[in-house]
């Protein structure tokens, strides 16, 4: 059996990869905490639950470690109507007896409504507990979105047992043993704290702001580095990439805000400072200039825009 082990390095990707596996590697800096606690769930065959505020990275993780160890990616965002069998299958009971119907005028029909499996179709848990070969990286993103009973319900799926049944088909799908899916859930904590017994489950670990120079100047680095090679962008010096962080975190810190801006939000600002304008922006004119340039890349609520336009 085959023993995972993510570095936070994509230079590690193996020559042989899944069809399904990122195609490019994300731009992600991880600490060792953070890297010891991925491979703590990917051993202890647990849900990692990663908390943290908005735009920190919380998203990003899963696609850096399906994309350095070569595994089948597959994503599923959190509505507010999210129900746990999303995540496993759906079955189009309509189409089939619309098909059903279409067949008794037309017999060469391509589909056969007597195959109920030709018309469930596999949610990205599904899919994971249906790869055989490997394990799946699944990410749940948002968790917090969907209603309070909703991870309980996904805890009876991702027990020890990790299977579940399809009524319309009488199929049980679970995965090969070993090749458990590696199960990344992300939470901006939107209604509070989780089910404790959802919590028990997970290996957790906690996302914080990179609250200093140079970890921002590491991401922005990271981020043009994995650039394609046809890329017009133009990357940012490393003085403006230093200015500019200084003057994102002098006004994080300095509070008041009803939204910080994030890290997504960093990078953006980077890129329009570096490449919007007709010539980059120095790192003298973002130091002695009292605006804030393009403002509305950093503040996503009136207050806070206002606060540093007004």
């Amino acid at each position: 059996m085959t023993r995972y082990t993510f570095d936070g390095k994509p230079e590690n990707r193996p020559n042989s990869s899944h069809s399904q596996s990122p195609a490019k590697p994300e731009p992600y800096i991880a600490d060792l905490e953070l890297i010891q606690a991925v491979n703590l769930a990917i051993y202890l065959r647990r849900p990692l639950l990663l908390e943290g505020e908005a735009g920190c990275g919380k998203t990003r993780l899963a696609s850096a470690v399906a994309y350095e160890l070569g595994l089948p990616f597959y994503r599923w965002d959190i509505r507010s109507t999210s129900k746990a069998q999303d995540g496993l299958y759906t079955y189009d009971a309509i189409r089939r007896l619309h098909d059903v119907q279409v067949k008794q005028l037309d017999p060469n029909l391509s589909y056969n409504p007597s195959d109920a499996t030709n018309y469930r179709k596999f949610g990205a848990l599904g899919e994971a507990f249906n790869c055989k070969d490997c394990p799946a990286v699944v990410l749940i993103d948002e968790i917090d979105k969907a209603d309070l009973d909703f991870p309980n319900d996904l805890l009876t799926v991702l027990d020890r047992e990790q299977e579940f049944t399809i009524p319309e088909t009488n199929e049980i799908i679970k995965p090969t043993p070993g090749n458990e899916p590696i199960v990344i859930i992300t939470s901006n904590k939107e209604k509070g704290n989780l089910p404790a017994p959802f919590l028990r489950r997970c290996i957790y670990y906690f996302v914080p702001f990179p609250n200093n120079t140079e970890r921002l100047q590491e991401i922005v680095n990271a981020h043009y580095h994995n650039q394609k090679d046809n890329s017009p962008k133009t990357p940012p010096s490393t003085k403006l990439v230093e200015a500019a962080a200084e003057k994102f975190l002098e006004i994080r810190n300095a509070g008041g805000l009803f939204k910080n801006p994030g890290t997504s939000e960093f990078l953006d600002w980077i890129e329009a400072l570096q490449n919007f304008a007709s010539k980059p922006f120095t790192a003298s004119e973002l130091k002695n200039s009292k605006r804030i340039f393009f403002p509305e890349l950093l503040f996503k609520l009136r207050a806070d825009l206002q606060k540093y336009v007004a």
